[in-house]
């Protein structure tokens, strides 16, 4: 029997104004500049939703990235104003930068791929020579994203680039910059803490109308970070053997072992019940890892009633 997901919503807030979905996040824009942010089950791999939601997904990235949020907020500050449901972050609207800051201590993931491939220089950054696949950059390395207009896949793109076209503006740039190395550091220094590595991660910020900048959409989440284990890493580098990882890493690998990697004419694995259940519990160790607390599972008899309830008191207030 499938467990309770919460797969899309349909609210009207009062005072509600619009609302977008993207993969995972459901926002609510409402009058007075507020934003409603709804994390829903849905996984996405390879730039496609999976057919199935996973159990108390949701609430975990949620969690986390609101947890994060408050352990971040006296370095850079954050459109955030309140989670008045496991699932939910009510926030500051804000106008979003066309780029998402990437940025790499390790290579890992995408740079490897990369540097596999024989590039040696990647969004405009060089990359030292005679590197071994997760070894650790000389220093953390900026590798910028553009939102592609068209499609979800986003771009690698320069800095030069972002700043010829105007994208950014060379002075938001550099406090994008200097905030983004700042919340990595942090977010170096807490994983640290709980045993991990953080290799690379995401950043997303916004201007709030007052012309200020701020961090929005999610941070430090296996969803946009990926972590390896600190206990053997080195070990496993000198032997030249995969790091263990915490990231949602262990999803794409599973559907390459079933032929999917989201291209064209590929068909979705069917997902067994039994295996959403695994990936649930992996994410609910995620959590557990990454924030060093216990999940607490919220009543998922009626997620819909719940949130709405929740999220229609606190704006009555």
């Amino acid at each position: 029997m499938g467990m309770n997901t919460l797969m899309s919503t349909d609210f009207t807030f009062p005072g509600q104004k619009s609302i977008y979905k993207g993969k995972v996040r459901e926002v609510y824009t409402l009058e007075n500049d507020i934003l409603v942010m709804v994390a829903t089950d849905r996984l996405s791999a390879f730039d496609v939703v999976m057919p199935k939601g996973i159990p108390y997904k949701g609430q975990i990235l949620n969690q986390i990235a609101t947890k994060m949020m408050k352990d971040t907020e006296d370095i850079v500050p954050n459109w955030l104003l309140a989670t008045p449901d496991p699932n939910v972050a009510v926030g500051k609207a804000c106008e979003p930068f066309k780029v998402e800051m990437v940025i790499r201590g390790y290579l890992s993931g995408h740079a490897a791929r990369e540097y596999k491939a024989g590039k040696r220089i990647l969004c405009g950054v060089p990359m030292p020579g005679g590197m071994k696949e997760n070894d650790q950059f000389p220093e953390p390395i900026i590798t910028p994203a553009t939102k592609a207009e068209k499609g979800d896949h986003d771009e690698d793109i320069s800095k030069e680039d972002i700043l010829k076209r105007g994208i950014v503006s060379d002075e938001d740039y550099a406090v994008l910059e200097k905030f983004t190395k700042a919340l990595f550091q942090r977010g170096t220094e807490i994983a640290a803490k709980r045993g991990l590595i953080l290799v690379d991660t995401k950043y997303e910020f916004g201007k709030t109308k007052e012309g200020d900048i701020v961090l929005i959409d999610e941070i430090h989440t296996p969803d946009s970070s990926r972590y390896f284990y600190a206990d053997g890493y080195q070990e496993r580098q000198e032997r030249g053997e995969a790091q263990k990882q915490l990231s949602k890493e262990f999803v794409r690998q599973w559907l390459i072992s079933n032929g999917f990697q989201g291209l064209e004419g590929q068909k979705v694995p069917e997902m067994s019940d039994e295996y959403v259940e695994t990936v649930s519990n992996r994410y609910i160790e995620l959590y557990e890892n990454i924030t060093g607390e216990i999940f607490v599972k919220s009543d998922i008899s009626n997620l819909q009633e719940r949130i709405f309830k929740n999220v229609t008191d606190y704006l009555s207030r």
